[in-house]
């Protein structure tokens, strides 16, 4: 008889010990290790019959065929960019995201609204009844979609069902439900969701099969379990907004098969999400005119150039400790774009209330947006108007200098398309043409952007 092994594991970090410690030695938290029963035998047992019959051999690497087949083609146009074109065969994609963001949603809705796609939707969370009521939520036909359900946890089981279906893509919601006979320990443990993640890789990678994998995430926003199951994957997928807002954001973290420079925008509604095509045009919305201290900045979401607008609200402190406060915008950068325009530009803000928003529920970390911070900090501190037709795109620097950005140009064709007449950019820029519809001023220093906006 197999002997039985055993070892503790941290909750936290993935560590794992001979003996229980009060303490990890790698994270140093507290009563975070829990025992974990291995036994070997198991492991054999559980196999599905696919993999044991394939079992791997050397292979001279020019004896290996090239594999240039197609990507499985989707519906939705922003999940198939981020992507990379569509989803691989035999790849496995990790989707992570704060509780009520809509993951579960836009799988599923990816799977009743691609027909041409035999679906298997394997539910831990929720019951058979409460998936449909969801399908029947986001208005989609039931019965003109090839979905399954299987409210189904264990591992082995799920084998079993897929070698008899045969599907063309696997949704597991979630990965930290599913449990394996090879551990003795609770579903959502470290070393389960390591095991049931490895045996869904090798069952995915010997079929071809397709699967994509629901993470839920930790207080910190990080993906909840060991951080090798980021590596072991072949693509992350970051699903994120403000629940109090409509849009929500696709980011790929990791993807083997494409850039992790895409980015997916989606608008949440009673039927499900809605791919926003044209994201700066439903930002900036239809105003009649522009008060003072609104300005928009011409920013990059990955590869894709977004016009997003800077709201921003000077006044005289009240309460004698001047406030600072940022929605979107990092406020210790904000600090220093305040300090520049206090020492460089001779503007006496100190004793003044800032607060800065950036409209949509949008964060931006990128410094190009910097210009327009500053002129929407100035333009409601003289409380004198920008006009509606500039836009603004480039680094402030300590000096008072306008630095330069990447990718200004794909900013300039974004302003033009959107009706922008100017467009403000740092002096120096390489490989800006003329552009039709759109006046491209250049500027050195932050004096500069003052006297063509307030003379």
């Amino acid at each position: 008889m197999a002997k039985v092994r055993s070892q503790f594991v941290c909750q936290n970090c993935g560590a794992a010990y001979p003996q229980w410690l009060g303490q990890c030695g790698q994270c140093k938290e507290w009563n975070t290790l829990v025992e974990e029963v291995r036994v070997p035998l198991e492991e054999k047992r559980g196999e599905p019959a696919s993999v044991k019959s394939r079992q791997p051999k050397p292979v001279p690497i020019g004896d290996i065929p090239a594999q240039d087949g197609p990507r499985i083609a989707l519906e939705d146009r922003e999940l198939a960019r981020v992507l990379g074109g569509g989803i691989v065969p035999g790849s496995i994609i990790l989707i992570g995201g704060e509780p009520g963001i809509g993951k579960s949603t836009l799988l599923l809705q990816t799977a009743l609204r691609n027909p041409h796609l035999r679906t298997l939707y394997v539910s831990g969370e929720e019951s058979e009844h409460q998936v449909r009521m969801r399908a029947e939520r986001l208005g989609a036909d039931a019965r003109a979609g090839d979905c399954y359900v299987l409210t189904e946890t264990n591992t082995q089981g799920i084998f079993k069902h897929i070698e008899a279906l045969k599907p063309s893509l696997v949704v597991i919601d979630s990965v930290q439900t599913l449990h394996t006979a090879v551990l003795d320990a609770s579903p959502g443990s470290v070393g389960q969701v390591r095991e049931s993640t490895a045996e869904l890789m090798r069952f995915a990678k010997i079929t071809g099969i397709p699967m994509v994998l629901i993470g839920h995430i930790t207080k910190d926003g990080f993906i909840a379990g060991p951080k090798v199951l980021e590596h072991m994957v072949d693509c992350v997928l970051q699903f994120e907004g403000d629940r109090d807002h409509a849009y929500r954001l696709l980011r790929p973290l990791k993807n083997r098969f494409g850039s992790t420079n895409e980015l997916g925008i989606y608008e949440m509604r009673g039927d499900g999400l809605l791919p926003v095509d044209d994201p700066s045009q439903v930002l900036l919305g239809d105003r009649a005119e522009r008060p003072s201290g609104v300005v928009v900045a011409a920013t990059m979401e990955g590869m894709r150039p977004l016009l997003i607008e800077v709201q921003a609200l000077v006044s005289s402190a009240v309460y004698g400790t001047p406030q600072r406060s940022s929605t979107g915008f990092d406020l210790r950068r904000m600090n220093m774009l305040l300090a520049v325009l206090e020492k460089r530009c001779g503007f006496r803000l100190g004793a003044k209330d800032v607060f800065l928003n950036l409209t949509g529920g949008f964060r931006v970390e990128e410094p190009a947006i910097d210009l327009a911070v500053v002129c929407a900090v100035l333009s409601s501190n003289a409380d004198i108007a920008v006009p509606m037709d500039c836009c603004f795109a480039g680094e402030v620097g300590l000096t008072g200098e306008v630095r330069p950005v990447a990718r200004t140009e794909q900013r300039i064709a974004e302003a033009a398309k959107l009706g922008f007449a100017r467009i403000f950019v740092p002096k120096g820029t390489k490989g800006i043409g003329p552009i039709k519809g759109i006046d491209v001023v250049s500027v050195a220093r932050v004096e500069h952007v003052l006297a063509h906006l307030f003379g």
